[in-house]
């Protein structure tokens, strides 16, 4: 356990909001510092409409508790949130703010993807954030363009616990800021398990560690050079709370990757966690007030959602988002179908938008059942007209077609390791969402032990058979292994030269109109 730093010695009197029953009084020398936060952004530059229920690719997801938007409307987009930034800057005096991001911040969006992130890191740097930790995504275009992101962008991108030449990757992971009268230590962190959820060529040279051990080993050179430690973490809730109990010395730990809402932020120990959903949606603010010996005396915490019809958009930051966007517009907008219903990503859960794909891919390839991995972002269709911007949200990379024939016997393994990955004996291990399937139904009951999980799978409808072969139809980062599946023992694999997104967009087109697939053939318990 690290050594509790003297500017923490009051921090367990504290409540949120209040001094706990029976502390001192409020010195009356007292000061604040807003740390106001954002992630999982995810190339989001512009509003998009949500409604109830599954709006976002984690909200209405019966796999996870219960998050979703209270109504419908136009929400999001930089120049609604630049407007947000600027009346907290005016409000608490801009030298007294801080603005962090959590990291997956410019890539899964038809925009971002075509600039390879440079478009949201100038919107990025026109707001004015002063850090961000590296998430898993943010490697999505290669090791050498985040680089390039990195020196364009006005603030530090860092991570403890992402290595190259065994150091932390892009320079020293931690910075001191001085705001309100206070020195406040911003340190960051990657997602631990980017190696099970990047392609290999992405991440060539990086080396993923535990992220709470990284933080451990800064913790007393941070603690000495400043009066608050942040840690800005791309983990996920589950390892931030681990982090906040194994680690006593951290103030504040701001989050990401799980896209949760945490609200009103959430003490473990002597240490608030907050995290604001995902998407650009909202914009999450806490502010610290300190006594005249920095000392911090209590926590005050919002998450603001940026309705349209609530929030002006910056002029300038709007004028900024047209010029980036207008060069791809015609690609965007293109119409290829209409949506009868609402088709949403699901990832702890059954997804109808991964069903849907699924079926695509079985019947272009004649595969016997489809499967992809579960994975965390994109915004739900319609009902209305589907865009290709739309689609590119949820199928942003080029990854290829691949079938190959499997048996009975390894379809269940990938499924009981998909189980495995949601519910691990380790939190840290938990990776990637419930693998998504086409004519395979199944049951996973998420109460049972390890590898005990998986029970009553069939395809089309008749129970599998161990020993027999099956064709499958799959993408090439799931067939490569992602998420920890295992296809070493397969047969008559065969790497399509054409993307999955493309398979879709094209069978979107042939189409008048969609509906959302039935998902009742996994039964999910938890």
């Amino acid at each position: 356990m690290v050594r509790t730093s003297k500017y923490r010695l009051i921090r367990n009197l504290t409540v949120f909001g209040m001094l706990a029953a029976g502390s001192t009084a409020v010195m009356a020398e007292e000061r604040s510092l807003t740390i106001l936060h954002t992630n999982d952004i995810h190339g989001r530059y512009a509003a998009f409409e949500v409604a109830p229920g599954n709006a976002t690719s984690q909200t209405g997801d019966p796999g996870r508790d219960p998050e979703e938007f209270d109504r419908s409307g136009e929400i999001g987009g930089f120049s609604r949130l630049a407007t947000k930034v600027r009346q907290v800057r005016e409000r608490h005096d801009a030298e007294n703010v801080l603005l962090v991001d959590a990291g997956d911040t410019f890539s899964d969006d038809l925009v971002g993807n075509e600039t390879e992130g440079e478009a949201i890191i100038t919107l990025m740097n026109a707001v004015g954030y002063n850090f961000m930790a590296l998430g898993n995504h943010d490697f999505d275009y290669g090791l050498e363009r985040t680089r390039e992101l990195e020196t364009f962008a006005t603030f530090p991108m860092r991570a403890a616990n992402i290595l190259e030449d065994d150091q932390p990757v892009f320079g020293k992971p931690w910075q001191v800021f001085e705001r309100a009268g206070m020195r406040i230590a911003v340190v960051g962190i990657g997602y631990h398990n980017t190696d099970q959820t990047s392609g290999a060529s992405n991440i060539r040279g990086l080396f993923f560690t535990d992220g709470i051990a990284a933080v451990e080993d800064l913790l007393p050179e941070m603690q000495e050079a400043s009066d608050i430690v942040v840690a800005i973490s791309h983990q996920g809730t589950k390892a931030d709370r681990l982090l906040a109990s194994r680690v006593d010395g951290i103030d504040v730990i701001v989050g990401g990757h799980s896209h949760d809402r945490l609200q009103p932020p959430e003490k473990i120990e002597g240490t608030w966690i907050v995290q604001a959903l995902a998407d650009a949606a909202m914009l999450g603010e806490l502010t610290l007030v300190v006594d005249e010996a920095n000392r911090l005396r209590r926590v005050e915490g919002a998450v603001h959602l940026l309705w349209a019809d609530e929030i002006e958009p910056d002029p300038e930051i709007a004028s900024l988002v047209t010029d980036l966007a207008e060069p791809f517009a015609d690609a965007r907008d293109t119409i290829l179908t209409e949506s009868v219903d609402r088709i949403g990503r699901q990832y702890r859960s059954a997804s109808p938008f991964d069903t849907l794909v699924g079926d695509i891919l079985r019947d272009h390839t004649g595969a016997d059942i489809a499967m992809m991995p579960g994975v965390g972002y994109g915004l739900s269709f319609g009902p209305g007209p589907v865009t290709r911007g739309a689609l590119y949200t949820l199928l942003p990379h080029p990854a290829k077609l691949v079938t190959f024939e499997m048996r009975g016997e390894d379809i269940v393994a990938v499924l009981e390791q998909s189980a495995t990955n949601q519910s691990p004996v380790d939190p840290q291990d938990t990776v990637g969402g419930l693998v998504q399937t086409s004519n395979l139904g199944w049951t996973v009951d998420l109460t049972r032990p390890v590898s005990a999980r998986i029970s009553d799978v069939t395809i089309e409808g008749r129970p599998i058979q161990m020993d027999e072969w099956y064709r499958v139809a799959t993408n090439s980062g799931m067939a490569n292994g992602l998420h920890r599946y295992d296809f070493s023992d397969i047969r008559e694999k065969t790497v399509h030269e054409v993307s999955v997104t493309s398979v879709v967009e094209d069978e979107l087109a042939r189409r008048e109109s969609i509906t959302a697939p039935p998902t009742d053939h996994v039964k999910l318990i938890r």
